[in-house]
């Protein structure tokens, strides 16, 4: 007797959680709930790309003032020029002499020449 009541009360039992498992899942599957969800997972994604730009915001700003600090953007005004660039020219390779020399040529101020080589014309 007591063998009968414990399949009994086990089948039951087993049946009440089968259909509580089902109309869960049922519930998940209305369009109602359907369209919840993807409202939730919208507003999600949102706010990581909402974090992601910000990311990006804040990274481009510290490369922003990594740059200016090596260009010296952020000097005073009144603060010592660097001194002029020197152009190479001509690389000396001269039989008599083993070394390598590199001869180099001052930017003088009236020169009507460009040393872009990337010109159209």
């Amino acid at each position: 007797m007591f063998r009968r009541t414990f399949w009994f009360t086990a089948g039951a039992a087993a049946g009440v959680w089968a259909t509580t498992k089902v109309n869960r899942k049922l519930k998940k599957l209305t369009p109602e709930s359907l369209a919840a969800q993807a409202a939730n997972k919208a507003i999600e994604a949102g706010h990581k790309l909402k974090d992601f730009a910000l990311d990006v915001r804040d990274d481009m700003l510290e490369r922003e003032a990594e740059l200016g600090e090596a260009l010296g953007l952020n000097r005073h005004p009144d603060a010592e020029l660097p001194p002029e660039r020197r152009f190479a020219v001509i690389e000396n390779h001269s039989n008599k002499n083993t070394d390598k020399k590199t001869l180099y040529v001052e930017k003088s101020p009236n020169t009507t020449y460009s040393y872009n080589r990337n010109e159209d014309h």
